[in-house]
């Protein structure tokens, strides 16, 4: 059975794993990737992406650590229009090299004690995707249930109302039970 390969990213920032670079490594998305990071992930558009991140060799592991921001334009999840969003998210990840060779009991223990506190993702060979993993963490931050601020407007206009406000015996019997 043959795996499917994976679309190439729209944020690809390949970096070498030895030696790592030295200082924080600082990714800007162009126009074109945030485009296609806006389309990737539902939004009106990305107005702008920039993380900085500082890389940390590890016993058979890199740490990434930093901070990610973004403008975006996210659909309400109620009236679906666009509003401004502001994404201001720490990153965390462990990128562990995957060798083939076992793994000796210090390097288990150090990846253990490292496990809780970021998100792990396996590379092979000399380098890893970065951007891919800030492209990753931008859509883990996107809040697929934000309401914008026409939303109460928008569930009015539908009809729906808040719980507490329904009208009707059906409703009339509910508050009876809930007396109860």
């Amino acid at each position: 059975m043959s795996e499917t390969p994976l679309p190439p990213s729209e944020l690809t920032r390949m970096i070498k794993a030895r030696p790592l670079p030295a200082g924080a490594v600082v990714i800007e998305a162009t126009d074109k990737e945030r485009a296609a990071l806006a389309a990737r992930f539902g939004l009106g558009a990305v107005h702008s992406l920039r993380a900085e991140i500082a890389l940390d060799q590890k016993p058979r592991a890199i740490r990434a650590t930093g901070r990610l921001r973004a403008d975006i334009l996210q659909p309400c999840a109620i009236s679906t229009e666009d509003f401004p969003v502001i994404i201001d998210e720490p990153v965390d990840l462990r990128f562990v090299e995957d060798s083939g060779r076992p793994m000796t009991e210090d390097e288990e223990r150090e990846i253990e004690l490292e496990a809780d506190d970021c998100d792990e993702i396996a590379f092979t060979g000399e380098m890893f995707d970065l951007g891919e993993a800030v492209a990753q963490t931008l859509g883990l931050a996107i809040d697929p249930y934000a309401e914008g601020p026409n939303a109460a407007a928008a569930r009015q206009a539908a009809g729906i109302v808040a719980e507490g406000e329904q009208d009707g015996p059906l409703a009339a019997m509910l508050a009876a039970l809930k007396k109860e």
